[in-house]
């Protein structure tokens, strides 16, 4: 007798194929057949007008944190998404040593591993709410080897690999890069390469976060696209934009170059989420140099005038783009404060601070070094290019669901779906569900999961296409999604007509294993 049986449901295989309605029989944690007549099942849910898929799955997520949090979070299950690639942008948890001095993300502050192994151990231990494939970062890698000096020696690029070996022996699915912040931004195309080589014992992915989202795009992407191909091996291109108003209309650029590498053999893609507006840390604004030698550098840089009018020069040069920070993609309206030391300044746009916006931004700086903002920097006509495309699957870029947020963390994928397939039919859904699975747990080695059918594991999203979407804002980020009615991970049901079902179900996945 089979576990479960979900009836008259409009089934998506997640592969792009047309949705046919039929029953999906799940026994033992796997999808055991799909069709009709299939059999008695323990229990039986009705789910005709339903949208019945494979579990979505984000490649692009900051989640690295949420096991450790000390309540369950259902808030990825509640958007359908089952399984989540972690280990993005460079950072990782893991492998951080006592004596790293340097610009990781505040969110990962509290959660530092000296080994790759004993982080995944302590993720399973605490026990996360849906599933987790963890890439190991670049700039945590450079941090342990090399803290936050630009130079890298023969002997510290060896260190970085052995450190990468150790973290792919553990079970981690890939290499990432975040190369406009630092210390990755001090790395060259041979360094890069040597870690890509030491993913291709494995066939592993290199996912990145280019050098340049903005003036300099063209140069980041050849660069990424060299790397993977002197490598060989998979490019994943992270949270595709054209960011700021001298690049607007480049998406086409980026396709096409996309679709060129492809064409030549490189097994590559992308991914994206559906806002206009990206968030990060201030500092990220400031040319890299700025940050070189650590926090205690910067602060004394930001206190010198001198230092920061040369700063400002830097920031300000024509050219590529690459290696002066985000400044010249910017105007001070598009800049929202996020979070900051001072509450006074914190949803404030940098427009708003009065005087000179350079000035606003190294004072914001000086008092908080960990600040972070909003970006309004996108064009809706780049946006629809990059979700349309085939090359590119959909990713939050979200992290933990507290504090100050951006709604992409609580509705990306309910708003692609709802926003973008169902009002604006910018999507089929057959491609639509496709860009939530497949084209991403493929991309990244997933065995079993992103597609239904005989076989696959029963991560399952069965949602409304009538009423799934999300109102978040970014003044209100964390409105609750609509029309994801129920999840399954591994055949066990974790949202039940909307609400969780509680318990932490999830498991921290290693690549090598079911």
């Amino acid at each position: 007798m089979l576990d479960l049986l979900l009836r008259h449901g409009t089934v998506h295989d997640g592969l792009g194929g047309p949705s046919r309605t039929a029953d999906v029989a799940i026994h033992e944690g796997r999808v055991a057949a799909i069709g009709t007549g299939l059999g008695p099942a323990r229990r039986v849910l009705d789910v005709a007008g339903l949208v019945v898929a494979p579990g979505f799955v984000d490649p692009h997520s900051h989640s690295d944190t949420v096991p450790f949090l000390s309540e369950e979070q259902p808030f990825k299950l509640l958007q359908g998404v089952t399984t989540e690639i972690i280990g993005n942008c460079g950072f990782s948890c893991a492998p951080v040593h006592d004596d790293d001095s340097g610009f990781t993300p505040s969110v990962l502050a509290d959660a530092a591993f000296p080994t790759m192994r004993e982080y995944l151990d302590a993720a399973q231990q605490a026990g996360p709410t849906n599933n987790l494939a963890v890439l190991v970062g670049h700039n945590t890698l450079r941090l342990a080897a090399a803290g936050m000096t630009a130079e890298i020696t023969a002997a510290r690029l060896d260190r970085m690999c052995a450190l990468a070996a150790e973290a792919f022996e553990a079970g981690a699915y890939g290499l990432s890069s975040g190369l406009e912040y630092v210390p990755g931004a001090y790395a060259g195309l041979d360094e890069l390469t040597a870690l890509a080589l030491v993913a291709k014992r494995w066939e592993l992915t290199y996912a990145t976060h280019l050098r340049s989202e903005s003036e300099g795009l063209a140069e980041a992407l050849d660069e990424a696209i060299t790397v993977a191909t002197r490598a060989g091996v998979r490019l994943h291109v992270s949270h595709c934009k054209a960011s700021g108003r001298a690049v607007h209309g480049a998406s086409a650029m980026v396709l096409d170059r996309l679709s060129r590498a492809r064409s030549a053999g490189l097994d590559v893609r992308a991914d994206v989420y559906p806002y206009l507006a990206f968030g990060t840390g201030l500092v990220a604004v400031l040319p890299p140099s700025a940050c070189e030698g650590g926090e205690e550098a910067l602060l004394a840089r930001l206190a010198d005038p001198g230092t920061r009018a040369a700063l400002r020069t830097l920031a300000e040069s024509p050219g590529s783009g690459i290696g002066v920070g985000l400044w010249r993609e910017l105007h001070p309206a598009d800049v929202q404060i996020l979070t900051h030391r001072d509450p006074r300044v914190a949803g404030r746009r940098l427009a708003d601070l009065g005087g000179d916006p350079w000035e606003a931004l190294c004072d914001l700086l000086a008092a908080d070094p960990r600040a972070a903002g909003v970006f309004h920097t996108m064009h809706e006509h780049d946006l629809r290019a990059f979700l349309a495309d085939p090359l590119v699957s959909i990713g939050s870029d979200g992290g933990p669901p507290v504090g100050p947020n951006h709604p992409r963390t609580f509705g990306t994928f309910p708003t692609f779906l709802g926003r973008y397939v169902r009002e604006e039919r910018a999507v089929p859904m057959e491609v639509a569900v496709r860009k939530v699975s497949s084209a991403a747990a493929g991309q990244f080695g997933l065995a079993g999961r992103g597609w239904l059918g005989p076989g696959a594991v029963a991560d399952v999203c069965v949602f409304d296409p009538g009423t799934i979407g999300h109102d978040g804002t970014y003044e209100r980020p964390d409105a609750r999604p609509t029309g994801v009615v129920h999840v399954f991970l591994a055949g066990r049901q974790v949202v039940a007509d909307g609400e969780p079902t509680g318990g932490r179900h999830g498991r921290v996945l290693r690549r090598g294993t079911p």
